[in-house]
Order: structure tokens, then sequence, then C-alpha cells
């Protein structure tokens, strides 16, 4: 990049080089990374001062979350042993909202409070320009910015240490651990402790969400689309209701008009399927390249694979829970986007802005802003719960692929089914129906999970789900009475019925 390119705050920095060079000081050389010079340079574009930190005070801190009681517990833990040392221990939110801070440090403390690094203050990258904890966050990848890598000079006397905090079961982003000292001091160990500390958060919130399976890594894959792979309900089974094909036709005709269209909704409603569905019926001969997002440090390697082929004829492009993209890999698909329409309209693409280019997201207002200006039309694909028609139609058709032919169903299998309120969508039903499947000819009620019949919203320890499993596989048995199912549980029947209220068991009788 040619210098006068470069954003004012890295000329700065090369001023300031030259003249610490020139002086009986010996200067530690240490490149500027490209990385580094794109916060500034988005830092210089949100209009951050140079000079120094402008705060926006919120005032408002969420200290109820899972993330922020775990979070505080560690830190306080590590503040315990480094108590005598001039360091700061913080949480920020996932937007960089500082929730609290921990020092032993009354004259640290003092300085970060003139630069209003406080609980109450947003301290994000828009806000206040390049800092640890807001690269940190949008990059979601840990980071350390020391001394004069800072945006604002006036944070030039301090370095910090931030590492992204993720929910374990979600995969969201919750918040940061943020680490800073003076600038003057050792920072090698500071990163190493941010670590630790997000490390053991985020294992303090898996153990406390009543043995859940963490979420797997992000691994970036990207696959073709065809036909035959789609998921339940892409439109190779009919009968679906109406808010499907209503949620279908919207992405087809923002597609035919080339626009950008984000399908928003809950995780596994089948975003990603209508889109590739979409996609499909729109531009027939179109191959679908679909791509998940990676792990942050493997984003380079991930754009490798799929972004050489934007803006081919024939080939349209899925992005999936674009929500998780660091801010950089935001931006560049931005781009990419764009220069594949310059292409489109010159003539050298498929059709003048008629790039085929989707996205899914949980909900448009936590899209990067790089990928949400490109968005021209928002498609909502409604819950399982709302569409309580697709979910017969559905059940048995993941039956007929689990079995290679179709599968019955009892009608107290059917009333389950249709009254579960499916918080994991489509794909829970696919995940219940496909087991059910593989166990019985016909699919009967004994053969669905306790979680099928239980409308129990709230997180059970592990022995309440023991005794509602248990519960349930007795009273699902063929034949079996209330009075024969007390009797094997070892309860009386009042306590029978009195445990099927308390974790809202509903065992529907053929």
């Amino acid at each position: 990049m040619a210098e006068g390119a470069l954003p004012e705050r890295a000329r700065r920095h090369q001023e300031l080089r030259r003249s610490l060079s020139t002086a009986a000081v010996e200067v530690p050389h240490r490149r500027v990374s490209d990385r580094l010079v794109a916060s500034w340079q988005r830092s210089e574009d949100y209009g951050v001062s140079l000079e120094g930190v402008q705060p926006l005070f919120s005032g408002t801190v969420d200290q109820e979350s899972l993330f922020f009681e775990c979070g505080r517990q560690v830190l306080a833990d590590l503040h315990a042993t480094l108590a005598g040392e001039p360091v700061s221990l913080m949480l920020t939110d996932a937007d960089g909202l500082v929730l609290n801070r921990m020092s032993g440090d009354a004259g640290l403390l003092r300085a970060l409070d003139a630069v209003h690094l406080a609980p109450g203050f947003a301290y994000a990258e828009r806000t206040v320009g390049t800092n640890g904890l807001g690269l940190a966050i949008a990059d979601r990848v840990p980071t350390v910015v020391r001394a004069e890598e800072h945006y604002a000079l006036s944070l030039c006397g301090y370095t910090c240490a931030a590492v992204p905090v993720l929910d374990p079961l979600s995969g969201r982003l919750e918040g940061a651990v943020n680490l800073t000292t003076w600038s003057d001091q050792s920072s090698d160990l500071l990163l190493a402790l941010a670590q630790s500390a997000a490390s053991t958060t985020s294992a303090l919130m898996l153990a406390r969400s009543s043995g859940h399976r963490p979420r797997p890594p992000q691994r970036g894959e990207v696959f073709r689309v065809e036909t035959p792979r789609l998921a339940p309900g892409s439109g190779s089974l009919d009968g679906l209701g109406g808010a499907w094909a209503d949620a279908l036709g919207e992405a087809e005709a923002a597609l035919r008009d080339g626009r950008v269209v984000a399908a928003v909704g809950e995780v596994g409603t089948g975003r990603t399927t209508l889109l590739g569905l979409a996609l499909r019926h729109t531009f027939p001969r179109e191959r679908i390249l679909a791509a998940a997002p990676p792990a942050p440090q493997d984003s380079e390697a991930w754009l490798a694979l799929w972004a050489p082929e934007l803006g081919k004829p024939d080939t349209g492009i899925l992005l999936r829970d674009v929500e998780l993209l660091p801010t950089w890999v935001a931006e560049h698909v931005r781009d990419l986007v764009q220069q594949a329409r310059v292409r489109a309209a010159s003539g050298h693409g498929p059709a003048p802005d008629g790039v085929p280019f989707c996205v899914t997201t949980e909900r448009f207002d936590i899209l990067p802003p790089a990928i949400a200006g490109l968005v021209g039309t928002v498609v909502t694909v409604p819950p399982l719960r709302e569409r309580p028609d697709d979910v017969l139609p559905l059940a048995r058709h993941v039956a007929a692929r689990a079995r290679g032919r179709d599968v019955d169903f009892t009608p107290a299998a059917e009333t389950a089914l249709r009254a579960c309120g499916w918080p994991g969508n489509v794909r829970q039903l696919t995940e219940e129906v496909t087991r059910a499947a593989t166990r019985s000819d016909t699919v009967d009620v004994r053969h669905l999970s306790a979680d099928v019949l239980s409308g129990s919203t709230r997180r059970l320890t592990r022995i309440e789900a023991f005794e509602r499993d248990e519960i349930v596989r007795v009273l699902t048995r063929p034949g079996v009475s209330m009075q024969q199912a007390a009797t094997e549980l070892g309860m009386s029947r009042a306590t029978v019925y009195r445990k099927l209220a308390q974790y809202d068991v509903h065992v529907p009788r053929s």
C-alpha cells in the first residue's frame, strides 16, 4: 500500500517511528500488521477522533447473564492472584460495553477513568477506534494492542490484551475478557492470562448449562448443494404449509430481480434449505456453493475456497450464519460482491446486476454492517412451532429417508409430534424422527424422547432430567396404567401426577 493511501493514524505512526529512531533511544522494530492498519482505516472511516477518546456512556449494564455471572467469578479469582500488579481486569459484552472492572492499583484505575475505560462506557472499535477489546470483538480472535498501536493517541500509554468469549452451546459472541496495563509494563504474559480467563469462563458456562453438549467448533466447510442433499422441507417434499411457500416465493422473486437475499430465523428452521431451493428454482442450471463460517484464524483459507467462484456464470453462493464472520472478512465479502456486480453490469457476469448471492442469519440487526448494506430483501423463515401443519409431512419424509421406505406413525405419536413446541425446529424434528424410525417399523409415542412430550422450557438439573425421562419411559409402555407406573417408579399416583405437572409432560394415549 502506498504511503499516500494509508490511513492518517498509519502516517502518524510512521512519523512517530522516524522521530524515535533519530533519538538516542533504541526502539525495537515491530512491523505494523495488515490487520492493525485495517482497523485504523475502519476507525478513520467511523470518524473516531485521533487525538483522544470521546466516550459513549450507556449506563445500562446487564448483570443477569450467564456470561457475566461466570466471567465475574473467574476474574475475581484471577484478581486475587494479581492484587499487587498494575493490571486491570474487565468484562465487556458483545458490543464492547464495559460490564465490570477490577484492579488493585489505584493509580491505574484513576488513569483508566480519565480515558473512560470504565463500567457503563462503550469501548468498541466504532466508538473509540483501535484498541485491544474492540479489535478482539471485531475480528473474534485473541488480540494484543500495545502502546502506539492504539488509534487514539490518548490511549498510547496502555497495553491491552483481550480474548472473545463464545457461548459454548450456541457459538454466539457473548463478550470479551480484557486485561489492561501500562504500556511500559511487560505484556508477554498478558494475552496468556486473558486466554486462560476466557477459556475458564466458557468452560464454567458449559458446566452450568445442565450437561448440554458444547457446540462443535466452526469448520468453515464449503460444499456444493445438490437437490438430493437439501434438507427436509426443501421442496422435494409436497404438502408444506402456506408460511413456507410464501417465504420461498418471496426469496425467488428477489433473486429474479438480482437482489441479495437474507433469510432470517431461528437456528434449524430451514433457512439454508429455503435459499438453496430458491436458487435452484430461479437458476435451474446453476451450481450452488454453500459456505459455513470458519474459525476466525482460518478465514483466509476459507475465502480462497469459494470467493473465486463468485460471479462466475451458472454459480450461486450461499453464506450461512454470516453474523459469525469477523469484521474484516465481512468487509472483504462486501467488496467481492460489489466487484462481481460491476463485472456483471459490464456484461462479464451472469446478467446485469444478477450475481446470485444469499446469506442466512438469526436476526437482521446482528448482521455485520458491511453485509447488511448489500441485502436487498429480508425473508423471514418462521419457526416450526408456528407451522404445525408442516410437522407430520416433514416427519413422514424424514422417516422414509431414514428407512428407505414409508414408515407408519401411531395416532398417539402423531399427536405428540404436533403438540411439541420444537425449540430446535426442523433440525430437532429430523434428529428425533430419524432416531425413532430406526427403532421400529411403526413409530409410537414410546419411541419418542421425553423432550418431545415435555412442554417445560426451564433448565433441568441432571437429576430432574433423569427423573422425568424415567417417568416418560414407564408411562409410554403399551398398556401400562397409572397405578402400575406408580408402583414401578416407587411413587404414589398423586406424586406421579404432580411430577407430570412439574415437568409439563403430556403422554398421548393410542
